[in-house]
């Protein structure tokens, strides 16, 4: 019995339509169709389709992960700016239900400070940033693989721990 190939939707956000030209020691010379190229070459290999998508429109962004509910079984969403501000796409995910894979080529934590958020993070599955045009490709790989399972609820956070009894407070008065 064979088994259904897998389908993923790749969608590039703003200004990723001038890859190659924009910033190239930032985001390299390779361009945007080459990307796409590679990615379907890559995509043969893994056993599954890929549609990929470039809008530099919030709002067209937002149908599209909306309408990847039941037609795609991952999104690998490279946000560009609209990561550190977008929450109609944040909620887009949240609503559509869909495993979406969060894809920065550099590193938006060494960047100007404002890039250093992304309100997309906390819905996507993952986040690959700083490695370049081969964070599609990780990304990509990961989206094929079955889920991995929920982990277990954190009961203490860091700060809880930190902020402990008698840890790190120094000598008991005696």
């Amino acid at each position: 019995m064979s088994q259904r190939k897998k389908s993923i939707l790749i969608i590039n956000g703003p200004n990723l339509n001038l890859l190659g030209t924009r910033e190239p020691a930032i985001y390299g010379t390779e361009t945007l169709a080459d990307l796409e190229e590679r990615l379907r070459r890559r995509a043969s290999e893994l056993g599954c389709d890929v549609e990929v998508r470039q809008s530099n429109l919030e709002g067209e962004i937002v149908t599209w992960i909306q309408e990847s509910r039941g037609s795609y079984d991952a999104v690998l969403l490279n946000p560009g700016a609209f990561a550190h501000y977008s929450y109609a796409i944040s909620d887009a995910i949240t609503a559509a239900g869909v495993r979406l894979f969060e894809v920065h080529i550099s590193n938006i934590h060494a960047r100007e400070e404002f890039r250093h958020r992304s309100v997309i993070a906390p819905v996507a599955v993952g986040m690959i940033t700083g490695l370049g045009t081969l964070g599609y490709e990780l990304a990509l790989e990961a989206a094929v693989r079955p889920p991995l399972p929920d982990p277990p609820p954190r009961t203490r956070g860091p700060r809880e721990i930190r902020g402990s009894r008698g840890v790190g407070r120094g000598r008991e008065k005696g």
